[in-house]
């Protein structure tokens, strides 16, 4: 009997074991269907299109440039929205993030088209459009890539290949046709001047041959050959020359290519210039100095002063005020220079025009090694007087 009630037991267990296992699965086998049903209708919704109703979706690019990319969508809703807003289709552009693939929304409303800015040159970047219409459905259309267009080449570009003598990138500039060939830079230099001041003939030759203005002026009125000149760069001298710049030309305080050129000191320009005919009395129109009178009021570089005064310079010319290169020289203190001017003949009895001499400014200003310079020269002109009283009185005796 104890026997027969336990089997009885045992069965009805087993029985609620099967019931309840059959109840979970049809439970489960539900869920999955409802889920399937549900996923089939999201992705219908978001990639199903009806050729007849939905039309295909495209992004199309219009203009590009290095900092923006200009869409736009054509659709069937692109005719004259009727009703309230709520019951337009709306647009959302959306951009992919290189570094995490999502996309973020920068474009959200009802045109047909959109710019997009503040973007980086020369870069790709990665587009799609969400159409999401009154009904709730959202439509993507496919991705669309597009490279930003490389900066365009602008002054600095220019002037940057002219002062890295980077021959091929200076072409690439002038070529592209983007950048005046004389633009000034902001210390009011064309790049034909940068290229002069640093003696770069193959990039003069290149700017040249690029319809660069060899009569340009910087801010004081220096042209390039100036410049060249006073940089002492003697090919650069001689091509320009050979382009037609002028020794005559002059700049705001009519100094010449020599007067800035005796101011650099450089002795293969200054021969070069003379030997090709470049006056060497010329006057500057401020205070009426000539290149020898440059040198004794700047640089007192002697060796230049030879090469003017073998050329024929005037040792005594005077300046504005009555002064000449003796006395402007002794002022400066350039002892060498001023015995050169003696050997040369320069006059130490002229004044200026308030009377002072050269010995008068050396007293002045306490220059002992110059006044030293000037007594002896004054002990030998009264030894050579005394001399030839002597020997006139003799004659007449």
């Amino acid at each position: 009997m104890v026997q027969r009630l336990c089997a009885m037991l045992h069965q009805c267990c087993h029985h609620d074991n099967v019931n309840a296992r059959t109840v979970r699965c049809a439970r489960e086998r539900r869920v999955r269907q409802q889920t399937n049903i549900s996923l089939q209708y999201t992705t219908r919704r978001l990639t199903e299109m009806n050729p007849g109703k939905y039309p295909e979706l495209t992004l199309v690019i219009n203009k590009v440039t290095h900092h923006s990319i200009e869409l736009s969508w054509i659709n069937e809703e692109n005719k004259p929205r009727n009703g309230p807003p709520e019951r337009w289709t709306r647009f959302s552009v959306e951009q992919m993030d290189p570094k995490t693939h999502t996309y973020s929304t920068v474009y959200i409303g009802y045109s047909t088209h959109h710019l997009v800015e503040g973007l980086e040159s020369s870069t790709s970047y990665n587009f799609r459009l969400r159409v999401t219409r009154a009904s709730g459905e959202c439509i993507l259309s496919p991705v669309v890539s597009v490279f930003t267009a490389r900066e365009p080449f602008s002054g600095k570009n220019l002037h940057q290949a002219v002062n890295r003598a980077d021959e091929d990138e200076l072409t690439t500039v002038l070529q592209s046709g983007m950048v005046d060939v004389d633009v000034y830079d902001k210390m009011g230099f064309t790049p034909l001047m940068v290229a002069a001041q640093k003696g770069f003939t193959s990039l003069v030759d290149i700017l040249m041959k690029h319809g660069a203005d060899i009569n340009k002026r910087d801010s004081t009125g220096k042209d390039c050959l100036m410049q060249a000149c006073f940089a002492g760069h003697l090919n650069t001298v001689k091509y320009l020359r050979n382009c037609g710049s002028t020794w005559q030309s002059r700049d705001t305080d009519g100094c010449t290519p020599l007067h800035w050129a005796v101011d650099g000191g450089h002795l293969p320009v200054i021969k070069y210039m003379i030997q090709d005919g470049c006056e060497v009395d010329v006057i500057d129109k401020v205070s009426l100095w000539t290149p020898l009178m440059r040198v004794s009021a700047i640089g007192g570089n002697a060796a230049v002063a030879s090469i003017l005064l073998q050329a024929g310079a005037d040792v005594n010319v005077r300046d504005k005020a009555g002064k000449t290169p003796l006395m402007v020289a002794v002022l400066n203190n350039h002892v060498e220079l001023v015995k050169l001017l003696l050997d040369s003949g320069a006059d130490h009895h002229m004044k200026n025009e308030y009377g002072a001499g050269a010995a008068d400014m050396a007293k002045a200003f306490g220059r002992q090694s110059i006044i030293n310079l000037l007594d002896n020269i004054s002990l030998e002109d009264s030894n050579r007087l005394t001399s030839a009283g002597q020997f006139c009185y003799g004659d007449k005796k």
